[in-house]
């Protein structure tokens, strides 16, 4: 299965400021969880576990700050998983 990515689009939330080769990260935590029920559900239920395995053999370059914020927001569903993480990364 190939993992989809979401560069050709104008910038997203989570931008701020940052290179590309920093954002991919989080495009493709999001893109996993998009693409992958069982991914999402791990996600939204144990973060930190999602996390340490990555998604298709292949792990996350994320921030620590980015890694705390995913392993402590609690969501019902990706969509308000992302408004919690997206809040979260604009405070500072």
């Amino acid at each position: 299965m190939t993992m989809l990515t979401l560069d050709a689009r104008p910038a997203s939330p989570f931008d701020y400021g940052r290179p590309t080769a920093e954002r991919s990260g989080l495009h493709r935590l999001f893109a996993a969880a998009i693409v992958s029920d069982q991914f999402r559900a791990m996600l939204l239920n144990e973060p930190e576990m999602a996390l340490a395995g990555g998604y298709l053999g292949q792990t996350f370059p994320l921030t620590d700050r980015e890694r705390t914020i995913i392993s402590k927001v609690r969501a019902r569903n990706l969509t308000d998983f992302a408004q919690k993480v997206n809040q979260a990364l604009k405070t500072i």
